[in-house]
């Protein structure tokens, strides 16, 4: 049985983007095929949290090869999109324009499947802010349903 959301997504409108892909290029230098996060739905720091988006697309550069015939999101790739979800909340709160790279992921765990035309939204509070670390919670969700929950700590480098 999947926990209890990290956000409370009422009255939240997961249709509507706070934070287009453009802007979000100019906080994370993240490029290409490695750009995960397409919008950032709503951000609080006051709160302590931000929600994301990534729009699983059939055009993903993973779909040839991660399982012909039935393409599934890669959970690693479910990861770096709250990695980098994760970056946007340490970069705006911080104004530290270094990178901030995996330090770890600790109690992972994928809860379900992600298909090419899913919307991935990604929640993450923050746990932890120091000059050279960061720590969130993260989860991820596909029309309402956990789809995984990870901690991720992110370090300078």
């Amino acid at each position: 049985m999947p926990p209890p959301l990290l956000v409370d997504l009422q009255g939240i409108d997961l249709n509507k983007l706070e934070v287009a892909p453009e802007e979000i290029r100019k906080v994370l230098p993240h490029r290409y095929e490695m750009q995960q996060l397409d919008g950032v739905i709503k951000f609080a720091p006051e709160q302590g949290y931000a929600i994301g988006l990534k729009n699983v697309t059939d055009k993903e550069f993973w779909i040839r090869g991660h399982i012909p015939g039935r393409p599934l999101m890669p959970g690693v790739m479910m990861l770096e999109a709250a990695a980098q979800l994760c970056t946007y909340y340490y970069r705006r709160v911080t104004n530290d324009s270094r990178f901030l790279g995996f330090g770890g992921l600790d109690k992972v765990q994928f809860r379900g499947t992600v298909l090419p035309g899913s919307r991935l939204v990604i929640l993450a509070t923050n746990r932890e802010i120091r000059p050279l670390r960061a720590v969130f919670d993260t989860q991820g969700l596909v029309d309402g349903r956990m789809v995984f929950e990870a901690i991720v700590t992110g370090l300078v480098i």
